[in-house]
């Protein structure tokens, strides 16, 4: 045993420091002998890294294992590609597996996007879920559909396409990837949503329909202090590129928390479009300051649409407490005042860098957060006027008409567009680092993104889509996708049973919860709302 463990003990000093001193070695062998000189080029160099992490005393691996701890690092930085490229199976990557994206980059590129041989899920799992079928299929349905937003209360509503461009701010996308998908979207003729970043220069290069979303940061329309600022939105959102403004409560990916752009960031582009000073902490804070009830939210809103001429002003939200969606829904009814329409964010959605607490513990999934706003607005009958939209993880067209199936009247994307940019999914997307130029502020990395030739992707991927989501529509016997029904929607409940969503997930009536709330299962949460308060009025028990 002794000896074993004089071996063990060598045989750990020559791993620690053997690759060090065989460095060493070679070079003074160059050096004295003057043979193959050019080599030190390449032992030199290594050399003087092993000896300055032998001395080093900010990391313990490389102190300990000079210039062999640094193959960590390597192979930590290749991960997400051996991953993707060698290790995962078809369906198994996360976020989003090899089928999904290889099924954008297919229709982004306008290749075939086919699959043969039949499925690869295992239709006997949870994992399967379907749409059903008509014996007799409708080819006459329309070749494409709009959606009109905008209520009672909007003098210039807008007609959106069935799939657009989620929010995404610049700064968090470089201005190459914000040019490439304002001109797809002008060429396909859908929006862009700015996120909450502001409407910077990129955004207009190239005539796209635009979404203004105003955050916490109401950057863009803000004064020094971080407060909104009535002139400047007014400014800007009268631009006839503006054709509805969002008001964002909450994302998927954080959901009720802020974020803060450290100064070093802070060029003077993005300082433009936030309008903050350059080179200065830019914090964005959890809550808004222009209203803090339900009520409160809504006289915003009606000021927000008169500044902007009478254009359709929404909420973006991930669904946290049902009670202050009811709450919301009850400032309605009390007021008189309309939203004209409601984007559902899902907790599965997000396309920026979020605590890895938020991105995994916090928030609503959007088939859970679609249906709960779905009921609120048809259980109040205000679902007539306040369309609503669906954003988290849509990519193809039979997600498009599952969220249909739910209650959406229209979808958006984030990170399919990006892959339609070109984007690999390496997850570099918060260190400046992204190898696509989409997430990067770095002008090398930038330009391998060429905006032509990507904005025709982006237009070709939402067309390609949309043709899909009609075929589905056509095979299910439908005019329209707003005709699918909780009931055409199935899904298993284990091997042995499955069920249609409205026996999963109760649907109520119009106008029940006003009528009768103790039918509903949403009875404790309506009791608890009140149009005064997003606070609750009773204790949970």
């Amino acid at each position: 045993m002794p000896n074993k463990a004089k071996w063990r003990d060598s045989a750990e000093l020559l791993v620690r420091f053997g690759v060090p001193i065989s460095l060493l070695a070679l070079s003074l062998l160059f050096v004295s002998t003057g043979w193959l000189r050019w080599a030190l080029v390449v032992t030199l160099p290594l050399l003087l890294i092993a000896i300055w992490d032998f001395f080093q005393r900010k990391h313990t691996l490389r102190r300990n294992y000079p210039l062999l701890a640094r193959i960590r690092w390597i192979m930590e930085d290749l991960r997400p590609f051996a991953r993707a490229y060698v290790v995962e199976g078809d369906l198994e990557g996360r976020p989003f597996n090899h089928d999904e994206r290889s099924l954008v980059y297919a229709r982004a590129k306008g290749q075939l996007d086919s699959h043969p041989f039949g499925t690869e899920l295992d239709v006997y799992s949870e994992e399967y879920e379907w749409l059903a079928h008509s014996i007799i299929p409708n080819e006459q349905a329309p070749t494409e559909w709009r959606v009109n937003v905008g209520s009672s209360q909007c003098s210039q509503p807008y007609s959106a396409s069935l799939l657009n461009i989620s929010a995404m701010s610049f700064g968090s996308l470089s201005a190459n990837a914000i040019m490439a998908l304002n001109k797809g979207a002008a060429v396909g003729g859908f929006y862009h949503d700015t996120g909450e970043g502001g409407l910077s220069r990129y955004h207009r290069s190239h005539g796209g329909d635009l979404v203004w979303e105003i955050g916490s940061g109401y950057f863009g329309c803000r004064n020094s202090d971080g407060s909104f600022n009535p002139e400047k939105f007014a400014e800007t959102a009268s631009d006839p590129q503006v054709k509805m403004v969002e008001i964002k409560l909450s994302q998927g990916a954080k959901p009720g928390h802020g974020g803060v752009l450290p100064g070093p960031k802070v060029t003077r582009e993005i300082a433009e479009a936030r309008g903050v000073p350059i080179g200065r902490d830019v914090v964005s804070p959890a809550a808004h300051s222009t209203f803090s009830t339900p009520i409160g939210l809504l006289e915003w809103a009606v000021q927000l649409r008169q500044m902007s001429g009478g254009k359709p002003v929404g909420i973006k939200l991930c669904v946290g407490k049902p009670h202050e969606v009811f709450a919301l829904c009850k400032a309605m009814i009390e007021t008189g005042i309309r939203l004209d329409y409601i984007v559902v964010d899902g907790a599965e959605g997000g396309t920026g860098a979020a605590p890895v607490e938020f991105s995994n513990r916090v928030g609503m999934p959007l088939r859970e957060g679609l249906i709960l706003v779905r009921n609120a607005l048809v259980g109040t009958g205000l679902k007539d006027e306040i369309k609503i939209a669906a954003a988290g993880k849509v990519h193809s067209g039979a997600g498009l008409a599952m969220n249909f199936g739910l209650g959406a009247d229209w979808c958006n994307a984030g990170r399919a567009f990006m892959f339609a940019l070109g984007c690999v999914q390496s997850m570099q997307c918060h260190t400046d680092r992204c190898p696509t130029g989409i997430t990067t502020q770095d002008a090398t990395r930038q330009r391998g993104l060429v905006v032509p030739t990507k904005a025709e992707r982006v237009a070709r991927f939402q067309r390609h889509t949309l043709h899909a989501l009609r075929e589905m529509v056509v095979a299910m016997g439908l005019d329209n996708p707003w005709q699918i029904e909780p009931c055409h929607i199935s899904e298993r409940q284990n091997s042995a049973r499955s069920d249609t969503i409205d026996n999963i997930y109760g649907f109520i009536e119009d106008g029940q919860l006003v009528s009768d709330p103790e039918s509903t299962q949403y009875a404790r949460d309506w009791t608890a709302a009140q149009a005064h308060s997003f606070g609750e009025t009773v204790c949970r028990q």
